[in-house]
């Protein structure tokens, strides 16, 4: 392993991006591990016949991303990885991405998560959601200094960048630990990132290095209200609130669950069979995560290794 860095990868019916994106490394200087979440496509069949220096975990169920990264990051720390790049199947790495990366964090150890510029894939613009990350409110100067002329900063802090490409260091990972298990599929690296910042780490977004992410053309499917994927994208709201290490109160949750109490009494009395259904849902979700949230704030508080198995 060049630099003792592991790049994982997690996997699932990954066919329409597998190729570019394994095709981006160089596995003459990189150990990359794909950790694959059950997929029902050729996934599986892809790396074993084409990508023989992948070391492969197959599942027999889907972990999610969280966890499927946090087998993958404990396998790279057994093995002796100072790094680790979390690479998403839709992500593909440009030039030399990684090394920059990794040189900038062994001189910057205060940086436990580095990410390069995530762009779309025709590399026309930057990705859209990455775009809000380096706004003005995250951070005043990344706008600015490209349009204006002003010097191009090496890195620029924020508070959040998503993981579809981090260089994590194992110091961080010692402190921070993995991913939350209360988080299935997103919001676990909103919650990942607050961890970081609370443990004294920084985020940094570096202004050379660069990262496609291949989403562009994917649709959001309108949620109907108070359906289950409603409630689904509420349940990631309130935990990634929540369950925020930096602003965690424990009256919080239940401050939410008696004005939603005073709303159900309300909708009984007005026998609206809409409400009374969705605020029920509620205050079962409410009364399930305030326990929930209570030990995962708990636990990630303390500067440990969380969720990986050491």
């Amino acid at each position: 392993m060049l630099n003792n860095l592991t790049i994982i990868i997690v996997t699932y019916n990954a066919m329409p991006w597998l190729d570019k994106c394994l095709g981006s490394i160089d596995f003459k200087k990189y150990a990359v591990l794909v950790v694959d979440n059950n997929s029902s496509d050729e996934t599986i069949s892809c790396i074993t016949s084409n990508y023989e220096k992948v070391k492969l975990f197959e599942e027999s169920s889907n972990l999610g991303f969280g966890q499927a990264n946090n087998k993958g990051i404990s396998y790279a720390l057994q093995n002796g990885a100072e790094h680790v790049f979390l690479l998403n199947q839709d992500a593909y790495l440009v030039d030399d991405c990684l090394e920059k990366l990794v040189s900038f964090q062994k001189k910057n150890k205060n940086y436990g998560i580095v990410s390069p510029i995530h762009t779309n894939a025709q590399q026309n613009r930057l990705d859209q959601r990455f775009s809000n990350y380096v706004r003005y409110d995250k951070n005043p100067n990344f706008y600015s200094d490209h349009v204006l002329g002003n010097t191009i900063q090496e890195v620029y802090d924020v508070p959040f960048v998503n993981a579809a490409g981090w260089l994590i260091s194992k110091a961080c990972l010692l402190s921070v630990g993995g991913f939350d298990p209360i988080f299935y599929h997103y919001g676990e690296d909103d919650n990942y990132c607050q961890r970081v910042l609370y443990h004294d780490f920084k985020i940094g977004i570096l202004s050379k290095p660069r990262l496609i992410h291949d989403r562009e053309d994917r649709l959001t499917p309108e949620v109907e209200l108070y359906s289950n994927a409603f409630f689904e994208l509420e349940e990631r709201r309130l935990k990634t609130k929540y369950a925020n290490v930096e602003t965690f109160h424990k009256t919080s949750l239940t401050a939410i669950r008696n004005k939603k109490r005073k709303q159900l009494l309300k909708a009984y009395i007005k026998q609206n069979r809409i409400q009374i259904s969705a605020n029920q849902k509620y205050l079962n979700l409410i009364d399930i995560l305030i326990k929930q949230v209570a030990i995962s704030v708990s636990l990630n508080q303390k500067k440990q290794p969380n969720y990986l198995d050491l």
